[in-house]
């Protein structure tokens, strides 16, 4: 497993669309390891795989819980239910935070890293990931969706 470079703000890579994944190999296999590391190291809840510079419908999602972290291949959201205004922030967009819509739930269809189709219902802050990450899938990313008035810097620590 390896820490791969992260593609940060400013990078015309984060505004394409990911293609879908044709077949699960050993070298995707590697990628969703490596992303799971990355994510990891810098304390994220989610990674897409256009963040490390691989246009490919691959997320990975980590809320730190008994569960485990989750992959998400080639994933759609089939339903929505409701909304929530949330904090959110970007390992691509480091020390930005700010508010935005997200719905409460979602029910999203993927398959896993071993070729099964699945589908999750989730809610709150699972049902928030799978938004923010499936919006990178399709060159969208959080800061042109806050509500006005609320982007925040925070510093990082030294």
């Amino acid at each position: 497993m390896a820490i791969r470079k992260l593609r940060y703000e400013g990078d015309d890579i984060l505004k394409k669309k990911s293609r879908e994944v044709e077949e699960i190999d050993d070298k995707l296999q590697t990628l969703i390891d490596d992303m799971i590391e990355t994510m990891h190291k810098y304390n994220g809840v989610g990674l897409a795989a256009v963040q490390v510079g691989i246009l490919k419908r691959v997320v990975v999602i980590d809320l730190y819980d008994d569960n485990g972290p989750i992959v998400l291949i080639n994933p759609v959201i089939i339903k929505t239910k409701g909304e929530q205004e949330v904090d959110e922030g970007c390992l691509s967009f480091p020390n930005k935070f700010a508010k935005v819509i997200r719905p409460a739930e979602v029910i999203a269809e993927y398959t896993n890293r071993n070729g099964k189709h699945m589908r999750v219902k989730a809610k709150e802050l699972l049902a928030q990931a799978i938004c923010h990450e499936l919006d990178h899938l399709d060159g969208e990313v959080f800061v042109d969706k806050i509500l006005p008035g609320t982007l925040e810097y925070i510093e990082p620590e030294k």
